[in-house]
């Protein structure tokens, strides 16, 4: 495993650095369609020419496998970008507002979308190419200057991040900047015009509270613990595969990987048979010399972990190795709400098991736990999967499947109340870097004098024209 980053950005730096982003931004260039196009096919050449070292990088800082990397990581840009490109002209002109206005005959209503200005990318630990990278593209396709501040927990990432950031991008434009806990404390005490961060709810606090002070706005993409529902209708085996693969994708290190599993107390020993069935075979029986697995990203987090784990309700599993980093994919079942593991997002390879007979039963428990970054729902059943959807908080999720939402660039991302709050992806990347500024036109060959002063006997005949509308 490798040693964080300690490096710190004075606030001298950090003021010259956002001074020379705000200047390049007020000289335009940033908005032109034909300069975020090719900013955007320079981000994707640089990627495929940096893939080598970004994959070898993602393994040395937490021994992710190259499949992993590329399915989750680079491959997702790649896809991103080709969809910003062959779309951008289309999200970022003006779009008509209905037909004429009946309030302003004979005017026209428009919206624009203005980007921000300059942006600050605060990235995690736990897909470090992707989460630095994904805002990245909204900012670069609005025409938004940014700073990125990758996590200091994957410093062979971040120092290949920031040679692919500095080979393309003017620092006046586009800037990297590593570091810990103290140089995000001093970026986010300049004046950028967006926050743009992604991480847990504790620091997602912190983040919102800086964004407030100086009345920047902010996109929060946090977590929070994402349920799983297996009614006693589901296809077991299909349920099971698909949980396995991912709640235990990057070691269980992802923010909408299923966190907890309400099945029916009908299959549910089928179920948890399954899954040990699943992991077998997508593992092995040797799961830590398997390269597939990843390892936990630090003592702190295995040791936050390791706490979890009641030895008495681990169905199979709870193997942990300190040294190595290690904890094995984990079932435990016999779960209560009060216990330990129910208590915060886990973010590791512990899925915990409850059960229930009707559902009725499961609604205290999803209200308790309220607002998750995603939901799965695992049913044939329409009216059963529908009354989740229609009657649950929520900030994205799946039917029959889990984390796979996330690939949908046709779909926002995000989530709301604790779990963060703006959304990205496709479009709505485009939309969480931009103000949309509405606009009226209004020709002056019609100018009807009714509504200037004086008003003397106008009021009746006012109140008859607004029961119009």
């Amino acid at each position: 495993m490798s040693e964080t980053i300690n490096q710190t950005l004075s606030p001298d730096q950090a003021t010259t650095l956002l001074e020379a982003q705000q200047a390049y931004f007020q000289q335009q260039h940033t908005r032109d369609l034909s300069f975020r196009k090719r900013q955007l096919q320079k981000l994707l050449q640089a990627v495929e020419n940096f893939e080598p070292e970004l994959t070898e990088a993602v393994q040395r800082d937490f021994r992710k496998s190259t499949f992993e990397t590329f399915i989750t990581e680079i491959g997702m840009l790649k896809v991103e970008i080709k969809h910003a490109l062959k779309h951008l002209k289309k999200w970022t002109k003006p779009q008509v507002q209905g037909g004429l206005s009946l309030v302003n005959f004979p005017a026209r209503n428009f919206l624009y979308q203005e980007p921000l200005g300059v942006s600050l990318i605060i990235a995690p630990w736990n897909y470090p190419i992707l989460l630095a990278l994904s805002p990245l593209i909204g900012a670069i396709a609005a025409g938004c200057c940014a700073v990125i501040k990758p996590s200091e927990l994957t410093p062979h990432t971040s120092a290949v991040l920031k040679r692919l950031i500095t080979s393309t991008f003017l620092p006046e434009y586009i800037s990297l900047v590593e570091g810990g806990a103290e140089t995000a404390s001093e970026l986010l005490s300049m004046p950028f015009n967006h926050i743009f961060f992604t991480g847990s709810s504790k620091v997602g606090q912190i983040v919102a509270k800086a964004a407030a002070e100086q009345m920047i706005p902010a996109t929060l993409e946090l977590g929070g613990k994402s349920p799983v529902i297996v009614h006693r209708d589901a296809d077991i085996e299909v349920a099971a595969r698909r949980v396995v693969w991912g709640k235990f994708l990057n070691a269980g290190q992802t923010c909408v990987a299923p966190d907890y599993v309400l099945v029916h107390r009908e299959v549910h020993d089928a179920f948890v048979e399954a899954l040990q069935v699943e992991v077998i075979k997508a593992y092995g029986d040797n799961i830590q010399q398997n390269e597939d697995y990843p390892r936990i990203i630090s003592n702190k987090h295995y040791k936050r972990l390791e706490a979890m784990l009641q030895p008495d309700k681990v169905a199979f599993g709870g193997v942990c190795d300190e040294l190595d980093l290690y904890i094995s994919p984990t079932v435990m079942v016999g779960v209560a709400v009060e216990d330990a593991v129910m208590q915060e997002e886990i973010f590791g390879p512990v899925l915990p098991i409850l059960s229930y007979d009707g559902i009725n039963e499961i609604a205290p428990i999803l209200n308790k736990l309220s607002h998750p970054l995603a939901f799965y729902v695992f049913s044939e059943n329409r009216h059963f999967t529908n009354y989740f959807i229609e009657n649950f908080p929520f900030g994205g999720g799946c039917i029959n499947d889990v984390v796979a939402h996330l690939a949908e660039q046709q779909l926002p991302f995000g989530g709301m109340g604790k779990s963060g709050y703006g959304q990205y992806h496709g479009r709505y990347s485009v939309e969480a870097f931009s103000h949309r500024k509405g606009v009226m036109k209004k020709p002056t060959f019609l100018d009807v004098p009714f509504r200037y002063a004086p008003y003397g006997g106008k009021l009746k005949l006012m109140r008859q024209l607004f029961q119009w509308f």
